[in-house]
């Protein structure tokens, strides 16, 4: 995220190596680092004043909390069912936490993985639909979601007419 944001006020260069970016810049880009750190790192970092070593420090300090939330992920990811969710839209936007978590991580979930997920995840008693949605052949999981959702509203229009 704060990658994206030095993008955004064209500062990025400070944080690659060999870049030749002014004192300014690096000035401007250390300061907005450390605003943005705990205070217990912002005291043990005081020193360090080049923003391309700070960010070096900060890495190699929390890269290994990605293999942490990795492994959670890939917990998460096997015990996600479309079934134990009350809408489509839950268990969309529980799909799209993980597969997030996923990218942090540098991980990629793709649509078929995501599909897959859905088809083999609905309930049994939607098996035909789930062998229907299949025989569609849809390549995109933002292709699926409607048709989704569409056979939840018919099914609560229906059950409210009965």
């Amino acid at each position: 995220m704060l990658k994206l944001i030095l993008e955004a006020k064209s500062l990025e260069e400070t944080i690659i190596d060999g870049n030749k970016t002014s004192l300014q810049e690096k000035a401007k880009v250390i300061t907005f680092l450390r605003h943005h750190l705990d205070e217990d790192l912002k005291r043990e970092y005081l020193t360090v004043e080049d923003p391309l070593e700070l960010w070096k420090n900060i890495q190699e300090r929390f890269d290994h909390l990605k293999l942490v939330l990795l492994s959670k992920t890939h917990c998460e990811w096997a015990h996600l069912r479309l079934r134990d969710h009350k809408t489509v839209s839950e268990y969309n936007s529980a799909l799209f936490r993980i597969t997030s978590k996923f990218k942090l991580c540098g991980e990629q979930i793709t649509d078929e993985d995501m599909l897959e997920k859905t088809f083999s995840t609905l309930h049994t008693s939607n098996m035909l639909l789930a062998q229907y949605y299949r025989e569609r052949k849809f390549t995109k999981y933002t292709d699926l979601i409607p048709c989704l959702l569409a056979a939840e509203q018919n099914n609560k229009l229906h059950l409210q007419k009965q």
